[in-house]
């Protein structure tokens, strides 16, 4: 093996590491966060959320179980499942994320924050949220309702979002019956609260925004973009079909290029200002590697 084998095999080793620290870190963010949202404001006050938390939270209202076993037990079937459909480091990290929450729900004391259920539903949500989404950026799961989700959306025609809908309509449905309408709807806001501040874990601030243009000063626009902009262009060739003034078969370049939401003001008024007619279609994206992207700092 020579120096050159030996310097590849430490960058990866010293790579895996650093991700592997990033990730528990994430993790562990997102447990504390979590346990506050549960601790600090939902327990207290009766709330519940949705998916498998929201189970947990559920069944311990009516029956007084420890939430701490619930969560564990619950969450079982999904982690199993997340193993054949994904793989054993998602199962891995998911196993120590539910267990190191179950935990912290135990050791950890939280203060109560506050009683007011507005104030509850809506920062209970958020930093429970918060904490699926840190434990999702570090590649594991908190809660398995999304597991099960993408396991049948494989199967049938709906998508991830429509059984996660159905999954927490048939939750609150059932807190409604079993509890009171009153703390159903306000879990839903809870939910709704979570829902929104886990997304935007996730996804960042600068989320990521796809920009097709079509227009006859194509070039002029790649340039602006590279120079102007300093992003990546890829140009493909397509062909035009039919518009006001009838079939246009004319072959055309088409510029692809991705931003960040927050430059998409300043992107479309310097394609407008070389072509006030050029067509532009925008569309988010998710999961971007390599390419002349900037990177987010976490």
């Amino acid at each position: 093996m020579n120096d050159s084998d030996l310097d590849k095999q430490f960058l990866t080793l010293k790579m895996t590491t650093w991700q592997l620290l990033k990730d528990i870190a994430f993790i562990s963010i997102g447990i504390l966060s979590a346990g506050f949202g549960l601790k600090g404001f939902l327990l207290p006050n009766g709330f519940i959320d949705g998916g498998v938390t929201g189970i947990s939270l559920l069944i311990k209202e009516l029956t007084d179980y420890s939430l701490s076993i619930l969560i564990v037990v619950i969450n079982i079937p999904f982690i199993i499942l997340g193993y054949f459909q994904i793989n054993k480091t998602f199962v891995t990290k998911s196993i120590f994320a539910i267990i190191g929450l179950a935990i912290t729900l135990i050791l950890v004391e939280y203060p109560i924050i506050t009683s007011d259920k507005l104030l509850v539903a809506v920062f209970g949500g958020f930093f429970l949220g918060a904490g699926i989404g840190f434990s999702v950026r570090g590649g594991g799961v908190l809660d398995g309702t999304e597991v099960l989700a993408i396991y049948l959306s494989r199967k049938t025609g709906l998508s991830i979002g429509d059984f996660v809908l159905i999954f927490n309509i048939f939750i609150f449905s059932t807190a409604a019956y079993f509890l009171s309408l009153e703390v159903a709807l306000y879990s839903i806001l809870t939910y709704l609260s979570a829902s929104k501040t886990m997304d935007f874990i996730i996804e960042g601030v600068e989320e990521y925004i796809g920009v097709t243009i079509i227009s006859s000063h194509h070039e002029e626009i790649r340039l602006m973009i590279i120079k102007e902009l300093g992003k990546g262009v890829t140009i493909y060739q397509g062909k035009g079909g039919y518009g006001k003034d009838g079939e246009h078969p004319d072959t055309t370049n088409i510029v692809y290029s991705v931003i960040t939401r927050l430059e998409i003001s300043k992107f479309q008024n310097e394609v407008l200002k070389i072509d006030p007619a050029a067509f532009i279609v925008m569309n988010s994206v998710r999961h971007l590697r390599g390419g002349m992207i900037k990177k987010r700092q976490f």
